[in-house]
């Protein structure tokens, strides 16, 4: 993944079309957050904190992991500028590193998408996520419009779900939960969301 594109886009990535897709996601991931009081939470690829921050009143405590530090500034600002009290960062990549985290529960948000080898991403996850963890990842169903030699055109069900099960998650639930105009690559696409368990 490139990091200077994200580094240049961190000041100016809130833009009101972000914002909107990231509350999206938020309203679909918050009940599955419910009984989680006592979890910790990983965003990992958690960019400006658009939807990290946002569950951070449900969980124990919320580990912003991003590998641009630019993102995970303005991801700082916003902790302090709101008082938040059970959010830190971590500037990572998995791709490049074996991190030595554990976590009760790892969101993914539109990250996926832009990571080459899906199944060795989510073999670091698997590996991040104490025993009966939990994996959410949000992403954009395969989408036949989209062509870009480093995003993905999203996910089928059936393929991601293999993965996911050959990595070793069980109980895979996964369902679209929206449509939206001209939201990924400037096409109309749907976005999924996936859990599963360690």
């Amino acid at each position: 993944m490139e990091n200077n594109v994200f580094e240049q886009m961190a000041k100016k990535y809130d833009t009101e079309e972000r914002i909107e897709l990231a509350n999206v996601i938020v309203k679909e991931v918050r009940p599955e957050l419910q009984n989680s009081r006592s979890k910790s939470l990983m965003d990992y690829g958690s960019g400006t904190g658009l939807i990290g921050l946002e569950l951070s009143d449900l969980v124990d405590s919320v580990l912003l992991v991003d590998s641009s530090k630019q993102m995970l500034e303005v991801v700082e600002e916003k902790i302090s500028r709101r008082g938040i009290k059970n959010s830190r960062v971590v500037c990572s990549d998995f791709t490049k590193e074996k991190p030595n985290l554990k976590v009760d529960i790892v969101l993914m948000s539109l990250v996926l998408l832009h990571i080459p080898d899906t199944k060795k991403m989510l073999q670091e996850l698997f590996n991040a996520l104490n025993n009966g963890g939990e994996l959410m990842i949000i992403d954009f169903d395969e989408n036949d419009k989209v062509h870009h030699p480093s995003v993905h055109n999203g996910f089928s069900h059936e393929s991601l779900k293999r993965i996911l099960s050959e990595v070793g998650f069980k109980s895979i639930k996964m369902k679209t939960f929206y449509h939206g105009n001209r939201i990924f690559m400037n096409q109309d696409a749907s976005m999924f969301i996936a859990s599963s368990t360690r």
